[in-house]
């Protein structure tokens, strides 16, 4: 089967109605055998007058335009265009002046947008194919929604009960006590002498806040649906562009997106971030709050990386790909990957991904991507997109030298994991319940990472509420936007919800380097997530009793599920946050302060205190070998330094602080042209 012919369905990995399990009310079906709440189907396969072409290099000076073109000025692909009447060429990934030179060291400048009119896409990916000057050409894959659903809220009167009580815990967040994946006590879930949760099944939030609460420089890209920017337990963890003047209608950073504020819209091409369509779920919301909702401060639930104890929380930026029910794209995807990389994040939190190639047809229709190599042939723009942000995110002067790429492993209950988080350099994830039994709907198996709480309501059927709510029982709790849920909280649960867990461990593991000014690789991180995870190959053994579609349909029949094919099945274990800090001073590189390029006549500022342990509470004093060419002024620790004349100098930064000084040499370069640097 041909890519062009492949339809493959790319889903927000939210186990809902109609599926293995389901949590979401209010489900409308679309298709009778296709299942998933958030599922994301292509009502056709792909955007037909568009295909993304990469072309050859021997034709580049031929494309250097870095707008929107007519003509290719190519003759083969002219004359092959001019046949289908109108066309015109966009470069996929926009000009960026600080990423042109890595995109072009990956060959992404040679990926163009071709539109057309006047004959099929699939001819004209064929004809095209066949033409010396073009080395891929990758359909757009159009991607829609299948199902409305919505996430079961928090009632306004739950709230406001929380907020009135005694907050218990680290945090003074008065709904971490509903947080089990945060802390599990083994006290949940505990009714007719039937026990189904387990001390300890959780993240190990509690153990790693010892070490670390999050690091604001550290930014975590959500991929999803906008984000609710304004939640008041979301905003102060949003990441800013304060290179952007928000409604310039200007593109003031020169990166290509305008009014790209806290992030982009890629679904309508704008800086607008949406969350309130009637149509949207408030998954994007949901994932953010999951990672940095901000801890401790005296409102809502806590957050695995949000701060707390005088530290900030990580960032989010907010890649909208999917809104209400306006289809997405590959493009859209693919422009999300790189526009991360490149504007700063360190992790991309994707809780989507293609129905795995191992998934029952009957329920799911077409599999998915059964390999590496099928996948990347079949979505060749998408896996170097990927590629890119692996490769180019962070800094070799920051915690962490590329980027780490999270998925949800899927909710089609296949004993694979679906594609990209599959591929080796991704980390995909699996879904538990609070007593380190897979979730019924998880997908596991080959392509499996590693595991984490995903909620498993289906399995808690019989601990509804005092309103026979089922939507609740035993799945993750975290932020909502208010069109969604009155009191800005909810509940959801899927390998969707067991994704962001990772990534909020992953982005505390990169702060908790940054704060002992120690570098780490991805590889490394991936290997240290597998080394520290907790062994949950104990608990697969016999049957798992659950009611299927229990928040929809109420609590039939028990059906049972055989635990004993999950052994070794569920990546290395369950991710445990407390162990993987633990373990990140005995890898990793010291960070030593950077080497300086400023443009002649211009600028860079760097901030001191990335570079030393208990930076903030040290004092700097920078001596420069050739004054003529750079000099130095420091204001409250942040150095500026200004490039005179072009040239090279060497200089010496001496930190003091308490009984201890430390001096590194680097290097200052001056010339037209030079870029700034830094980390994150």
């Amino acid at each position: 089967m041909t890519k062009l012919n492949r339809i493959v369905s790319l889903g927000l990995a939210t186990a809902c109605a109609l599926s293995l399990v389901g949590c979401l009310n209010d489900i409308e079906q679309s298709q009778p055998n296709n299942n998933g709440d958030n599922t994301l189907l292509q009502e056709s396969p792909y955007v037909e007058g568009e295909l993304m072409v990469k072309f050859s290099p021997e034709v580049e000076q031929m494309l250097a335009s870095r707008t929107t073109r007519s003509r290719s000025e190519i003759p083969s692909v002219d004359e092959v265009l001019e046949l289908v009447g109108g066309y015109e060429l966009e470069r996929v990934f926009p000009y960026d002046r600080r990423s042109e030179e890595a995109a072009r060291e990956r060959g992404l400048h040679l990926w163009y947008v071709v539109r057309f009119n006047g004959e099929s896409t699939e001819s004209v990916a064929q004809k095209l194919s066949k033409l010396g000057e073009v080395q891929k050409v990758d359909v757009n894959r159009r991607i829609k929604r299948a199902y409305n659903g919505k996430a079961t809220t928090l009632r306004a009167e739950a709230l406001t009960r929380a907020n009135t009580a005694k907050a218990a815990g680290v945090m003074n967040d008065p709904l971490l006590g509903e947080q089990w994946h945060l802390i599990n006590n083994g006290d949940l879930f505990l009714k007719d002498g039937v026990v189904k949760s387990v001390k300890d099944a959780d993240v190990q939030a509690e153990g790693a806040w010892e070490l670390c609460t999050g690091h604001e420089d550290v930014i975590v890209a959500v991929l999803d649906e906008g984000i609710f920017v304004e939640h008041p337990d979301l905003k102060a963890n949003m990441w800013v562009n304060s290179d952007e003047v928000e409604g310039t209608n200007e593109d003031e950073d020169t990166n290509g997106y305008v009014d790209d504020i806290h992030g982009y819209n890629f679904v309508r091409g704008n800086g607008k971030i949406t969350w309130n369509d009637y149509m949207d779920s408030g998954h994007g919301s949901h994932v953010a709050g999951v990672i940095s909702a901000v801890n401790d401060n005296g409102i809502g639930i806590s957050s695995i990386a949000g701060g707390g104890k005088g530290s900030a929380g990580v960032k989010i930026m907010s890649c909208q790909i999917f809104s209400g029910n306006v289809g997405s794209s590959v493009l859209a995807v693919a422009r999300a990957m790189k526009y991360a990389a490149d504007n700063g994040a360190v992790v991309l939190q994707c809780s989507w991904g293609y129905v795995s190639g191992a998934a029952n047809q009957y329920d799911w229709g077409e599999q998915g991507f059964h390999s590496f190599e099928e996948w990347k042939m079949g979505s060749p723009l998408e896996f170097e997109a990927l590629d890119y942000f692996i490769h180019n995110a962070g800094s070799p002067n920051g915690p962490i030298n590329g980027g780490v790429a999270v998925f949800a492993g899927g909710n089609e209950s296949a004993p694979q994991a679906g594609y990209p988080g599959a591929a080796d350099f991704a980390i995909s994830v699996a879904a538990t319940a609070a007593d380190f039994t897979p979730a019924v709907y998880t997908n596991y198996g080959p392509g499996t990472t590693i595991s984490a709480p995903g909620g498993d309501q289906d399995y808690y059927w019989n601990y509804v509420d005092e309103y026979h709510n089922y939507g609740e029982v035993g799945c993750i709790l975290s932020t909502l936007p208010y069109n969604v849920s009155e009191s800005g909280y909810g509940f959801m649960e899927g390998t969707s919800m067991a994704c962001p867990q990772v990534s909020g461990v992953v982005a505390l593991a990169i702060s908790y380097a940054a704060e002992q000014c120690i570098q780490l690789t991805p590889e490394q991180i991936k290997e240290l997530i597998c080394s520290t995870a907790t062994d949950i190959d104990p608990y697969m053994v016999g049957k798992k009793e659950y009611r299927r579609y229990v928040a929809d349909i109420g609590p039939l029949q028990p059906m049972q599920m055989d635990l004993t094919p999950f052994k070794g099945q569920m990546g290395a274990g369950q991710i445990n946050a407390a162990r993987l800090l633990g373990a990140i001073g005995g890898v990793g590189t010291p960070i030593h302060f950077p080497n300086i390029y400023i443009e002649e006549g211009g600028s860079v500022a760097v901030k001191a205190a990335r570079y030393f342990v208990d930076g903030g509470n040290k004092t700097y004093k920078v001596a420069i070998s050739n004054e003529d060419i750079a000099s130095c002024k420091n204001t409250s620790g942040e150095l500026l330094f200004e490039g005179k004349k072009s040239g090279t100098t060497t200089a010496t930064i001496t930190v003091s602080g308490g009984t201890t000084t430390e001096q590194h040499t680097f290097t200052i370069t001056v010339r037209k042209g030079a870029g700034s640097n830094g980390w994150l």
